[in-house]
Parts: C-alpha cells; structure tokens; sequence
C-alpha cells in the first residue's frame, strides 16, 4: 500500500469542530431525539383524537426497538467482520481486509485494522525473504567448503595452499554474511550509539576505497584457485573539493555507508568501468555530501523509492560483473540506517549515465544566535 494511501486512511474529515455527522455518537443522539419525538407526536394524537393512553404507549415502544435494532445492528455488524478479520490476522492470514465503507468511528477502527495487516503482511513477507535469501547464501559456501574438507579427508586431494585457499574463500564468505546480519540485528535494535568525532575526509575517504581496493584483490587471488571471478577490473576515482575538507560523524558508520555503496555501484558496473566518490562542502559547519556514481544501468525512476528497502535486489537481475551475484539486497538498507542515525538524507539523485547516490549528513548542529 502507498504512504499516500495509508495517511488518507489515517486523517479522515473532521467538520463541525471535530463532531462528524455520521459518528456514533451522532447517531446515538439522534436515536434519542428521534425517540422522544415519536413519543411526543403520538401523546399529541392520543390528546387530539381521545386514544387511550395504552396504546400509545405500546406504540412508542414498538417504534423505539424498531429503529434502537436498526442502529445496533449497524453497529454490530461491522464489529462481528473485524472480529473475524482479527482472528485470521492472529492465525497467520494476512489477506483478508475489513469493509471500509462506514464514515464513523468503526470505519476509522477499521481503517486501523486494514493498515495493520498490510504492515504484518509486509514483515511477514520480509521475514520468508531473509529466511530464503540467507538460506541461499548459507548453502553455497557451506557445500563447497564441506566439499573441499571431503576431499581432503578422503585423500581425493591434499591440503595444498591452493586447495586452503578455496576452503578459505568459502569460509570468508561466510564471514561476510555473517557480519551483514549482525548489521541488520544492530539496525533493528538500535543499539549502535554513534561516536562523532572531527575528522579529514579525503585521507579518511582514500583509505575506505584503498580497503576496497585491497579486498577486491585478496578475493580475485582466493577466488582464482576455484576458477571463479570477482571484480577488479573496475576503477575507483576518489573526487573531494575542497582538499582539506573535514566533517563531524562518526567513521564506523561512514564506512559501512561508503563501503556498502562502492560494493553495489561496483556490482553492477560495466566491464573495466569506473566508480567515482565525491566529497562537498554541506550547508552546516562540518556537515558532508557524499555522492557514489557509477556507470551501470541505472535504477528506473519508478525502483527509486524501493531501492533502500530491505532484500531488495533490484530489477536488475544480474550484475553486469562476471561472478558477480545479488547478495543479500541489505547493504542499501544497511547504508540508510547509518544514514538515518546521523539525522542525514540518503537517495537516488538525477543521473545522465549510471546510478548516483546522493548522501548529506548534517555536521555539527547549528548555534541560534
């Protein structure tokens, strides 16, 4: 469901200084006045036509039960479906969806009820993804590693540096997804305080992509020894103007946004194609811009906003990268958590070629004057 259309359900019209003509109390009070109004109109015709008092009263009190049944069971009826809807939701079904065609304050109850289980069902959805997807990227390693282990214990093969080095890509990858869920356990908890301190982003910023660098070569060398690939051929320009530029943020967490940026602009990079990192000046003392460009395809204006969600992959299926795969589809959600907790804006940006991130992080808090 769209924001738009959750915040329509949410602020519905309250005219007549918050007393809407179809509320519940509305209708209780005109029950009451329509009551009266019955009794009092047939003890006028009761004085005027000389009917005994009796059946005036048996009259009025037919009247009354008539339409007191009509609003209860108006009332009743929509509470019976949110009943059943709430124990379908409690039993794991999340299809099922409440009538909201009441303007009262059942209809906003049921409003509730439907953004709820369309908030469940999106979790539930997540949760079956991270079990598949982690699921997927467990058993890879774990078969290899267990295959080269076999061999080695069945005197298929011995262990050589080579044959190590195989069983220790496996286990590295393992590590790596390991890491990544801690990240998403820390990003659900929110446990991680922030350590802000001044530093210079271009040493700071040179040293994250000669990491990248450095890690992208010790698993080309892993990875040549099982005939598999990794990317090395693309190219990382580091761009920060001015030169001294400094910022205030904490550099744990400016380093798994930029780490995890330049893994997925390097992804889905071209062929010997490039990444470039910039670095500005923000409006704030000591605040910072980062951008990560890259020469891919790009994202469709449309994928924009789905692009930090958790296990989204994206919608393009391969990785342009040879041996490149998907991963998990956490570290752009990972990227906007650090992002959030600095109080920073992370986003898709207007690109003529390639996909270009924009990150603004705020500094040091501004001193009224």
């Amino acid at each position: 469901m769209s924001d738009g259309r959750r915040a329509a359900r949410r602020s519905p019209g309250q005219p007549w200084g918050g007393v809407r003509p179809f509320s519940i109390k509305t209708k209780l009070g005109a029950l009451v006045v329509i009551s009266v109004l019955i009794t009092t109109g047939l003890m006028m015709v009761a004085m005027r036509t000389e009917t005994e008092l009796r059946f005036i009263t048996v009259f009025s009190m037919i009247a009354t039960l008539l339409i007191t049944q009509f609003v209860a069971h108006s009332l009743t009826s929509p509470l019976d479906e949110m009943n059943a809807v709430a124990r379908s939701i409690s039993h794991g079904d999340y299809s099922r969806r409440v009538s909201e065609n009441r303007r009262d304050e059942l209809g906003n109850l049921a409003q509730t009820i439907n953004v709820m289980a369309d908030e469940l069902e999106a979790q539930d959805r997540q949760r079956k993804e991270l079990v598949a997807n982690v699921s997927h990227e467990l058993r890879t390693p774990i078969a290899g590693l267990r295959a080269v282990l076999e061999n080695i214990v069945d005197g298929v093969t011995e262990a050589d540096p080579e044959t190590m080095r195989t069983a220790l890509k496996q286990t590295e990858r393992l590590g790596r997804l390991v890491e990544t869920l801690l990240d998403l356990s820390r990003l659900d908890n929110g446990v991680v305080p922030l350590k802000k301190r001044r530093f210079e982003v271009w040493p700071y910023l040179s040293g994250v992509l000669k990491e990248a660098n450095m890690v992208a070569s010790a698993r080309a060398g892993i990875a040549s020894g099982s005939g598999s690939h990794t990317r090395t051929d693309v190219h990382l320009h580091l761009d920060v103007s001015p030169p001294e530029l400094v910022a205030h943020a904490d550099p744990e967490r400016i380093h798994q946004v930029v780490a995890n940026l330049i893994d997925n602009a390097v992804k889905h990079s071209p062929p010997h194609g490039r990444v470039t990192v910039k670095a500005r000046r923000g409006a704030q003392p000591e605040s910072l811009e980062l951008e990560v460009l890259d020469e891919g395809p790009g994202i469709p204006r449309s994928e924009w906003h789905r692009v930090f969600e958790r296990f989204n992959r994206g919608v393009v299926s391969r990785p342009h990268g040879p041996g490149s795969d998907g991963g998990t589809g956490l570290g752009l959600a990972i990227a906007r958590w650090a992002v959030d907790l600095h109080g920073g804006r992370i986003g898709v940006a207007e690109s003529e070629r390639g996909c270009r991130i924009l990150v603004t992080l705020p500094g040091l808090p501004s001193v009224p004057s």
